[in-house]
């Protein structure tokens, strides 16, 4: 879940979430898919005699070995880690009905534990399988007041917990695509599959820059990104979901410095909030093809004016690929900027 901390409104604990890994499969799990590499070879884990100590959201975690007992709390950190190749290190798999995985993902996770569908594991639930890492997408998993195993109390149990660079809290407002790179190398580094992270990186450091060169020197179309849930509507206008928009070329008309988004990457706007800016294109966050239905006739029908709609360029992204630190936010920019420039590709 995508929650700076526990004071997040509660307008959007458990929904924005949603808001932010859809791959399609190839003929044999082992290939390319639309998301990047395959899934490595499991033998290329192997401990490299020295520990391995990384910073991550202010805190240092040391791992003396190589972890051998690994829970994914989202399945975009899922993905992540079985196409570094630690498939068989996997005791436990999390908030599982949040995203489908790919098909080729989801043979490699068949056998893996489920220890929550639709929200964080409780607390006992996640100490039973004794892990000895646990990788989230954000710090609020770790909410012990939600009945979540805290970060201390799985440090007591002998696990580590790693969470998304871009899902730090203190990170969480100014997230960045690239910040994904950085969970790459730290990953493949505690892992210890440096060749599978290298490749992994590769693969998306050459996504990212063919989608810069092919927008390159474009007029910039105006967007606005938003959560729609029924009648409400958010705007999103900093985090990682504001870069997604960047990267893929569109200048957001909601300005990340502004007040409303000082604590949270989100805040609840009136209708009219987006008529004034007039955007060129609407981007969309949606958790299945009937959600998808409800916002574009939520949009078209609130909105009928606006270039975005007059235009078509209401553009639906999963929402799995806006988590902070997942593969999908490659995706969600190779989207939009389709979308947005459909003549450079």
């Amino acid at each position: 879940m995508t929650h700076p901390s526990t004071e997040t409104p509660s307008v959007f604990r458990g929904r924005l979430p949603n808001l932010a890994v859809a791959c399609t499969a190839l003929v044999t799990p082992l290939l390319l898919t639309a998301c990047g590499t395959g899934v490595a070879s499991p033998e290329e884990t192997a401990d490299a005699g020295e520990a391995v100590v990384i910073t991550n959201c202010g805190r240092e975690l040391s791992f003396g070995t190589t972890p051998t007992s690994i829970v994914g709390m989202m399945p975009s950190q899922t993905e992540l880690l079985i196409r570094l190749g630690v498939q068989d290190s996997l005791v436990g798999q999390a908030q599982t009905a949040v995203s489908p995985l790919s098909d080729d993902i989801a043979e490699h996770a068949a056998d893996v534990p489920e220890i929550s569908t639709d929200a964080p594991p409780a607390r006992e639930d996640l100490l039973a399988v004794e892990p000895d890492l646990v990788v989230s997408p954000t710090e609020y998993e770790f909410t012990a007041e939600q009945g979540f195993a805290g970060i201390d109390q799985l440090n007591q149990n002998g696990a580590e917990a790693y969470v998304a660079t871009g899902g730090c809290a203190e990170r969480r407002n100014t997230a960045e695509v690239t910040d994904l790179l950085t969970d790459i190398a730290n990953l493949g580094e505690i892992l210890r599959v440096p060749d599978a992270a290298e490749e992994l990186a590769q693969e998306s450091e050459e996504r990212l820059a063919a989608v810069e060169s092919a927008i390159s020197g474009s007029p910039r179309p105006t967007v606005a990104q938003v959560f729609i849930e029924g009648n409400s509507l958010s705007a999103i206008g900093a985090g990682v979901e504001a870069d997604i928009i960047a990267t893929a070329g569109g200048d957001n008309v909601f300005d990340p410095d502004s007040p409303e988004f000082a604590d949270f990457f989100a805040a609840e706007i009136n209708p009219e909030e987006i008529i004034s800016r007039a955007p060129d294109a609407i981007v969309f966050g949606v958790s299945g093809p009937g959600n998808e239905e409800r916002s574009l006739d939520y949009l078209r029908s609130t909105f009928p004016d606006l270039p975005a709609v007059e235009n078509d360029l209401l553009i639906a992204v999963p929402s799995s690929d806006l988590h902070p630190g997942t593969l999908g936010n490659i995706e969600a920019v190779e989207t939009i900027a389709h979308r947005l420039y459909p003549d450079a590709f």
